[in-house]
């Protein structure tokens, strides 16, 4: 099976109904975008992709992102997409890492890779002309794929290590693509998908099940909340994915009060933790609306997730622990706790989150000592800790992010829960840091509210820490900052975190 039948399924069965949309202007319909995907995947072959071969994405957010994607696909190539938000160092050297045979960049990327001596033969700029060319180009048929087959070499974030490239078969994105109309939201050709967050990401694989079901994709032209806000009142049965940081913003935005939400699809939030104090501002301002997700680059978008209709009914009865958990094993997939020796655990005890199910990936791209560790027993082994609760999994945080100081166990997630509580704090992030009395010292990050001396915000903090959580999980020291740094995906780069202190000479 080839991904890319889906499209031509749907340009059979809704041939003039919008594909592609740039705001609120329609730039292509489903024959038109099936017609370019062929074409293009000519021009592919043409330069020598072979089926099997990788092919890059170095591109923004754009119209034709999607129908590059396909266009791969079409040839029987693997797509690599990688983050717009990296540095050109850093595509260059996952083009390297993937062994792509080309890499297609935007042109406001061009300018730090295209003569990188190392992959300057692979980089084709997408400008203006070369997307007319490539049109042009003698269409060809789709290359048939078996389901094992890789489709999307999706790269770890890396915000603990080297990015790791997750082999993502055609069978996988299809399960994954079922999976959301099973247990989401029905797609059909009357819904349709907002990008404003990265097509390289969650956004672009949540357009897989739109596509298969003829639904419009949505390119706005400014990310800004304000103008997302109005585009949401454009269309009817619009839905968007949203890091935990852009809902925000959007539930502050004045434009959304006059927007209809009762006319959108679903908020799909993820990719980072999302603090109860985000989720009540989202559900106040989209209504019962917000689906809360977790899953990973090598299970993607699918190990378990909250539903709107059971956010809601955690608001409405008070239940925090049920509202920060993020849900229910997805359909088709099972999930556990288990210790180190990967027995499960019981209800409530904490330990590492595996799963099980069609979307687990492969394996990673090159590297069978990592692959054999992620994958042992045949579950994947996320790296997250988390626990059971009445059939609800709450994450506390990455195995590597938990701090032992003094002996004892600290999760930072649980105590930026808590600090986000205190009137004078917009954004907080915990780490540990060495310590040679206690081993490791709890150290958080703050972003101010308002203008404050960092005295008079510790000594405030501190009393706050001491009327809600055990002594020992209290901060040690705190440091203002104007924002935190995040990944593309919208995570907190806690490892820059680290850095900084580590790397300064008088860290407190």
């Amino acid at each position: 099976m080839n991904l890319a039948w889906t499209l031509a399924a749907s340009a059979a069965a809704h041939a003039s109904r919008p594909a592609i949309v740039v705001d609120d202007t329609v730039e292509s319909d489903y024959a038109l975008l099936l017609d370019r995907v062929s074409r293009r995947a000519g021009d592919l072959v043409v330069q020598g992709v072979r089926p099997g071969d990788r092919v890059a994405l170095y591109l923004t957010n754009r119209p034709d992102y999607l129908e590059a994607l396909y266009a791969i696909w079409w040839c029987g190539a693997v797509a690599v997409p990688l983050s717009s938000m990296l540095h050109p160092q850093e595509a260059a050297d996952l083009i390297l890492d993937s062994s792509a045979e080309l890499c297609w960049v935007s042109p406001d990327l061009a300018g730090g890779i295209v003569d990188h001596p190392a992959v300057s033969g692979r980089i084709r700029v997408v400008d203006d002309a070369e997307l007319i060319r490539a049109r042009r180009a003698e269409s060809i048929a789709c290359i048939d794929r078996a389901s094992g087959d890789d489709a999307w070499i999706f790269y770890t974030s890396g915000t603990t290590g080297k990015p790791k490239g997750a082999r993502l078969s055609h069978g996988n994105l299809w399960a994954m693509s079922v999976a959301y109309c099973a247990d989401v939201e029905w797609v059909d050709a009357d819904s349709g998908l907002l990008h404003v967050a990265l097509q390289s990401h969650a956004s672009g694989l949540f357009a897989l099940p739109f596509i298969a079901r003829g639904g419009a994709q949505v390119v706005p032209t400014s990310t800004d909340a304000d103008h997302v806000a109005r585009l949401l009142g454009t269309r009817s049965g619009l839905t968007f994915f949203a890091p935990p940081i852009l809902l925000r913003r959007l539930a502050d935005s004045p434009v959304l009060s006059s927007t209809p939400v009762e006319r959108m699809g679903t908020v799909l939030v993820g990719a980072a933790p999302v603090h109860a104090d985000d989720l009540r501002r989202g559900m106040a301002a989209f209504g019962p609306r917000i689906w809360n997700g977790y899953g990973q680059g090598e299970s993607p978008l699918t190990i378990t997730a909250m539903g709107p209709k059971a956010m809601a009914a955690a608001e409405a009865a008070g239940d925090e622990e049920a509202l920060v958990s993020v849900g229910i094993p997805r359909i088709g997939t099972r999930v556990r706790v288990v210790d180190e020796q990967d027995r499960p655990m019981p209800d409530g005890e904490i330990g590492e989150v595996v799963v099980s199910g069609p979307t687990v990936m492969a394996g990673y791209l090159d590297r069978p000592e990592a692959t054999a560790e992620t994958l042992r027993g045949g579950w994947l082994h996320t790296g997250d800790l988390g626990r059971f609760d009445r059939g609800l999994l709450t994450l506390l945080d990455r195995s590597k992010d938990m701090v032992i100081t003094g002996g004892a166990n600290v999760y930072p997630r649980e105590i930026e829960e808590a600090l986000r509580g205190h009137e004078s704090v917009t954004d907080i992030a915990v780490i540990g840091l060495p310590d040679p009395e206690w081993g490791e010292r709890v150290v958080a990050f703050v972003v101010p509210a308002r203008e404050t001396s960092i005295r008079e915000m510790s000594t405030s903090l501190d009393a706050y820490c001491l009327e809600n959580m055990a002594r020992y999980k209290r901060p040690k020291e705190y440091h203002l900052i104007s924002d935190l740094p995040r990944n593309g995906a919208g995570k907190v780069l806690k490892t820059e975190l680290r850095r900084r202190l580590l790397d300064a000479p008088d860290r407190r």
